[in-house]
Order: C-alpha cells, then sequence, then structure tokens
C-alpha cells in the first residue's frame, strides 16, 4: 500500500468515525430537534456524490468512508422522521 492510499485510508476513517458519536447520541436520546434538516439533508447529498465519484474513480477509501457516511448520516435523517416534533 503506497503512503497517498494510507494517508486516503487514514482520512477516511478519521472523517467517518466523526459522525459515529452524533448517530449514537441521537439514537439514544431521541433528540432530534436541534438537528438541522437543511444541514443533513446537503451533508446525505455531498457524501452520496462522494461515494459515486469514488466508485467511479474505484478509490477504495472514498468508498468505504462515504459509505460509512451515507449509513451515518441517513441514520441521523431516519431518527428525525421518527422522533422530530410533527
Amino acid at each position: 500500500m503506497s503512503a497517498t492510499e494510507l494517508v486516503g485510508f487514514a482520512a477516511a476513517i478519521l472523517g467517518t468515525v466523526c459522525w459515529l458519536p452524533q448517530v449514537v447520541k441521537t439514537w439514544r436520546s431521541r433528540a432530534v430537534d436541534d438537528l438541522s434538516w437543511a444541514t443533513n439533508l446537503l451533508l446525505f447529498a455531498t457524501v452520496t456524490m462522494w461515494l459515486s465519484y469514488g466508485l467511479i474513480k474505484r478509490d477504495a477509501p472514498l468508498i468505504l468512508s462515504n459509505i460509512v457516511a451515507v449509513l451515518s448520516i441517513g441514520a441521523i435523517l431516519v431518527a428525525k422522521l421518527r422522533w422530530g416534533r410533527r
């Protein structure tokens, strides 16, 4: 594995792990009213596009990190739908 790939994987791990505490906290507390729809939808669109780009380029760090990011942000959006104000 090249140094470039190692940096890519390190960035991918750090960039995706940072969302996991928010997902866990959101699902445990069910407190979603302070979470912004606009921010999370834009972020979901962004990571979905990065995932698409990674798939096109066949870039493993981009693919793996953005799969985790799509799932994490998707979980936050689902929580917002389930427990948000109606």
